[in-house]
């Protein structure tokens, strides 16, 4: 199990030791796995310092803190990737939830300093929100990774997230209410590594108070862990029934099988179904915000050149009247460069 042995035990208090799950969020190459890599004290998850992304699957590894808390930590693929097939997305999402069907006790949007918050990442977040209900945002935390980027360059987070940053980012970080950190996950410092991870999960711990201690569920949750749960008890009882053949129990459990896989299925497609939707309309919505761009800088471009001409005309005005004037005073004419 990961964990660094610098933490002391009393660092952080989450009231009692039942697992807390954490799901890793964000672009393709802004530091998801690195960023779970740092959370678990070891290199667990791929990661790779390359453009494409590395993590293929839903993937979630278990680490124990010093003080006996347990911690799940899930990645992501880049669900924020909207190139990539709604299929294969919506199919990763119902993988997170099954895969945290207890409920997430905080979800860590990962972010990079070195890559410019766009129009592209807040529509997202939108969507993001709109498959899990705005209600996820209280459960959201901030990371921004490439800290030894800022501090290569003096530059700390406040600053970065000060009067140049851009208003959806400082939305974003108004939304979570200023829950945020920077993490190096570069650095090879063992104190370093120890104190970013004890701010992360701090801010972790705030999450988990500010809702009581319930893990975030919406009908999706609830839905995919009863089918579980049924799937599982109705298992068990075949297992251990003496009323059928073994072909019989067979046919049972090929059955169920297909009844459970099919319950995957239908809320896999549900799910696909709302993210086409918010896509399209994000698509659009892009889409008319790129046209009315257009629009202002043809607008701009009409304005400079008439400018220009209204330059030129005065120019040529002035010109004019010094050659009248110079005739009237019988002197040689110089033209106006």
């Amino acid at each position: 199990m990961g964990g660094s042995a610098i933490l002391s035990d009393d660092c952080w208090e989450f009231g009692n030791n039942e697992a807390r799950t954490v799901v890793l969020i964000g672009r393709t190459g802004d530091g998801k796995s690195s960023t779970g890599n740092s959370i678990l004290g070891e290199k667990v998850f791929r990661s790779m310092p390359q453009s494409a992304g590395v993590t293929a699957t839903c993937e979630v590894q278990r680490t124990q803190l010093p003080n006996g808390q347990i911690l799940d930590v899930i990645d992501t693929p880049g669900l924020f990737d909207f190139s990539d097939d709604t299929k294969i997305i919506g199919n990763e999402i119902v993988k997170c939830i099954s895969m945290a069907r207890d409920g997430i006790h905080a979800v860590l949007l990962v972010l990079s300093v070195r890559t410019r918050f766009s129009r592209e990442h807040q529509a997202a977040i939108e969507s993001f929100q709109h498959i899990f209900g705005n209600k996820i945002s209280d459960y959201m935390v901030v990371v921004f990774t490439g800290g030894d980027d800022l501090e290569d360059h003096n530059v700390t987070l406040d600053a970065y997230l000060g009067a140049d940053c851009p208003e959806p980012l400082q939305e974003l970080v108004a939304m979570c209410q200023n829950r945020v950190l920077l993490f190096d996950n570069r650095t090879k410092d063992p104190f370093k590594k120890a104190h970013q991870l004890k701010e992360l999960l701090e801010q972790v711990n705030l999450v988990v108070e500010k809702n009581d201690g319930k893990p975030y569920t919406n009908d999706l949750f609830k839905e995919l862990k009863e089918g579980a749960i049924n799937f599982h008890y109705q298992k068990e009882m075949v297992d251990s029934s003496t009323a059928h053949s073994e072909e019989g129990i067979n046919e049972l459990k090929d059955l169920m099988q297909k009844s459970h896989e099919e319950q995957i299925s239908r809320i896999t497609e549900m799910v696909e179904s709302k993210l086409k939707v918010n896509i399209q309309r994000l698509e659009k919505q892009l889409e008319k915000e790129h046209a009315a761009r257009l629009v202002a800088e043809q607008k701009a471009e009409k304005a400079q050149k008439a400018s220009k001409d209204e330059h030129r005309k005065l120019k040529d005005q002035l010109h004019s009247s010094r050659r009248e004037i110079q005739k009237l005073r019988g002197r040689p004419v110089c033209n106006i460069m």
